[in-house]
C-alpha cells in the first residue's frame, strides 16, 4: 500500500505540476478537485480484479478524509469495461472526453491498455502506472503518455525460473496462461 501511496502522489505531483497556471490549464485539475479515471472489469471474466478499483478507490477517498491534495480533493472515476478492449476503449473516450479526467491511473491488463495506448497519448493524457507487467509498457519513444506499473512478466519469470533451479532442482513446473 506504500507503494502505491507514493506512486498515486508522483502521479498527482507530475499533473499538477509546480505552477498555479499549469494546473488551471488541465483538464481535471481546479482549485477545488482533481479528476482521475481509471477501467477496472466489475462484471465479466475479470471481474475478480474488479476489487483493485474498488481498493482505489478507498485510497483515494482516504487522501481525500485527510484533506486531498494540495488542498483539491480527488474525483476518483472508476468504470466497467469488463475485461474487454472494445469497451475498454469506449469507457477510455467517456473518461477523457465527457468526465474530462486529468489522466487514468492503474487501468487493468494488457489487452486493455493495448486497446486505448495509441487514443491516449494522441490526445496527449497521461495513462499512468497501468497494471500489466508487459513488456511493451516501457516504451516512451513511443508512447511518451504512457507509464506501466508492474515488474515485467518475462523478468518475474526469470526470477522464478532461477529460485526453482536453485533451491528446487528436480520440481515440476506447471505453466498457466490467458488465451483471448
Amino acid at each position: 500500500m506504500i507503494r502505491r501511496s507514493l506512486l498515486a502522489a508522483t502521479a498527482l505531483a507530475m499533473v499538477l505540476g509546480t505552477g498555479v497556471a499549469r494546473a488551471a490549464d488541465t483538464p481535471g485539475v481546479t482549485a477545488t478537485e482533481i479528476k482521475i479515471g481509471n477501467t477496472s472489469p466489475y462484471s465479466g471474466p475479470g471481474s475478480t480484479y474488479g476489487v483493485l478499483g474498488k481498493l482505489e478507490a478507498a485510497f483515494f477517498g482516504m487522501i481525500n478524509e485527510q484533506g486531498g491534495i494540495a488542498g483539491r480533493k480527488i474525483t476518483y472515476i472508476s468504470l466497467d469495461d469488463t475485461y474487454s478492449p472494445p469497451k475498454t476503449m469506449e469507457q477510455a473516450r467517456r473518461l477523457v472526453e465527457e468526465d474530462q479526467v486529468a489522466f487514468l491511473f492503474a487501468t487493468l491488463g494488457t489487452p486493455t491498455n493495448s486497446a486505448i495506448v495509441r487514443y491516449m497519448n494522441q490526445k496527449k493524457v497521461p495513462h499512468l502506472f497501468l497494471a500489466t507487467g508487459a513488456d511493451k509498457w516501457g516504451d516512451y519513444k513511443t508512447s511518451p503518455w504512457t507509464i506501466g506499473w508492474q515488474p515485467s512478466y518475462r523478468t518475474e519469470a526469470q526470477i522464478y525460473g532461477k529460485y526453482i533451479l536453485k533451491e528446487k532442482p528436480n520440481a515440476k513446473v506447471a505453466l498457466l496462461y490467458q488465451q483471448f
